[in-house]
Formats: structure tokens, C-alpha cells, sequence
């Protein structure tokens, strides 16, 4: 793979900049997922898209270069979004996949300088895993034929975080710094501070800039909370966070009434449940 472009070391003006900046970078992707891309590559023959995505399901930095991709080649072509992986992987075919994905750069390679913004990223992955498995419990629970894309939506819920630890290192060290400065803090206010713009600003500039799948951009809008699908995500993406150290979060309690009202559940129930998909 062509050398990394060297980190985004000072905050860029407003959101459109770091939207072409982000843009105008390739995406680094899981070491796991890029061994496992080449153990399949070997043998493409026997290999499908539910295979293909199964070696990515859990990496939402790849999951989001294959949609980007997708939505890139079938722009202007009036042609339904592929909206999860295995239907992206679908459209675009095996043998294309592996002529247009060759080896694949690795954020661990990439932050192998900066040991303490790869265990960032790493604690951002975690949570996405956590945020998605709730998320899809929650979907089966409820009946949702959609429970792939909602699961898909809450792995990917914090992409841009992924993306500035990634790219950005420093800056992303220094708002963990301020917000373990004084826990008080707002995230989006020291994202604001630090960088010129807030996190979910420039997810969603740069799921609208790369085209991503309608209802992969309305499930990740934190604003339309009157929505269930939504609601399953945003709720999945705050237990996830506040049980991240543990089940004693004083955030925890209103969470689990609201799950239990999205569910339909009684709270001790709802508690089993988060338990289990949490453990």
C-alpha cells in the first residue's frame, strides 16, 4: 500500500475542511480484517459476499470503505443504495472487490508511533462492539426486519472518532485529555474547542459527501429520536457508553427505563438483558 499521509496535526478551519481533508484520505482498516482479505484473496474462488462479510462484520472502518466505494461507483446511476455490507459486496462482486481492494493499510500500522491514540482507537472499537450487539438484541427483540442495517448502524455510530484517532492522533489525545481534565466538560463543546467543529457535524457531512445509504444516514441522525429504529440505536450507543466501566454509572437507571419502555419490557427483565448482551 502507498505511504499514509502524514497526521493532521493542528485543528482545520470548520467542517467542510476536515470533511476534504477525511475525503481526500484512504481509510486504514483493522490488521485482523486486512489478514483475513488476503487469506480469502488467495482462494477467491471459493469465496462469496456473506463470507467476504463475515471477515469484515467487525470492523466498522472497512465496512465503511466498502459502502463508500459502492455509493462512489453507482453515483448518478439512479440505482437502489446497497445498504449493508454483504448487499454492497453483492453489487460490486468478488472479483472486483479483490481487483479494487489490494492490500490493505492498517491503523495499527498507521499509529504504530502512537501507542497511546491506538488504545484510543481500540476503546472506540470496543464501544462500537458493545453499541452494536445491544443494538441488535434490542432489533431482534422488537421484530425488526431491519436488524442487520441496525446493527451495522450502531458499529458504525462513532466512525468519525475512529477517523480522527487515526488521522489526527494529537488532537484526538487532546480532547481525552480535557475531558478527563473535568468530566464536566461537554463532548461536542471540547470537540468544538479542540478542533473547530463537533464530531457529529462531520459524521454527517461525510456521510452525505460519500453518498452513504439513506437509511444507514437516518438511523445514525441522533436528532430524529421519535423514530424506534433510531431510538434502538441511540439507546444501544448510550448503555454501551455508560457501562463501559462497569454497571454503577448513575446514567444507567434512566437508560434502562427507556429501554424497557422501547421494548416493551419490565426493568428487572430489561436489566437481564443488557447483562447478557453486554457480558
Amino acid at each position: 500500500p502507498p505511504a499514509p499521509a502524514p497526521f493532521i496535526a493542528a485543528p482545520l478551519r470548520d467542517v467542510a475542511a476536515w470533511t476534504a481533508a477525511f475525503d481526500a484520505r484512504e481509510i486504514p482498516v483493522l490488521s485482523a480484517t486486512a489478514n483475513t482479505v488476503e487469506d480469502l484473496r488467495s482462494n477467491e474462488d471459493a469465496v462469496d459476499a456473506h463470507l467476504l462479510a463475515d471477515g469484515m462484520q467487525s470492523d466498522p472502518l472497512m465496512t465503511l470503505k466498502l459502502l463508500r466505494h459502492v455509493a462512489q461507483l453507482r453515483r448518478g446511476r439512479g440505482q437502489a443504495d446497497a445498504e449493508t455490507a454483504v448487499e454492497a459486496l453483492v453489487m460490486l462482486g468478488i472479483t472486483p472487490f479483490f481487483r479494487d481492494f489490494g492490500p490493505q493499510p492498517t491503523v495499527e500500522d498507521a499509529l504504530a508511533s502512537q501507542p497511546q491514540a491506538l488504545l484510543g482507537l481500540r476503546q472506540v472499537l470496543r464501544r462500537a462492539h458493545r453499541a452494536a450487539r445491544f443494538a441488535l438484541g434490542f432489533a431482534v427483540h422488537r421484530g425488526d426486519h431491519d436488524a442487520t442495517l441496525i446493527h451495522e448502524a450502531a458499529l458504525l455510530h462513532d466512525f468519525a472518532e475512529l477517523l480522527l484517532w487515526a488521522h489526527a492522533p494529537a488532537l484526538a489525545l487532546e480532547i481525552a485529555r480535557r475531558q478527563q481534565a473535568d468530566a464536566a466538560l461537554r463532548s461536542a463543546d471540547t470537540q468544538r474547542q479542540v478542533l473547530h467543529t463537533d464530531l457529529a457535524s462531520l459524521q454527517q457531512a461525510l456521510m452525505a459527501q460519500w453518498r452513504l445509504p439513506e437509511l444507514l444516514v437516518r438511523i445514525s441522525d441522533d436528532h430524529a429520536s421519535h423514530n424506534p429504529q433510531v431510538r434502538n440505536v441511540q439507546l444501544a450507543v448510550r448503555v454501551a457508553r455508560h457501562s463501559a466501566r462497569g454497571w454503577d454509572n448513575p446514567a444507567l437507571p434512566d437508560d434502562v427505563d427507556e429501554i424497557a419502555a422501547l421494548l416493551n419490557l419490565g426493568t428487572t427483565p430489561t436489566l437481564h438483558l443488557l447483562h447478557d448482551l453486554g457480558s
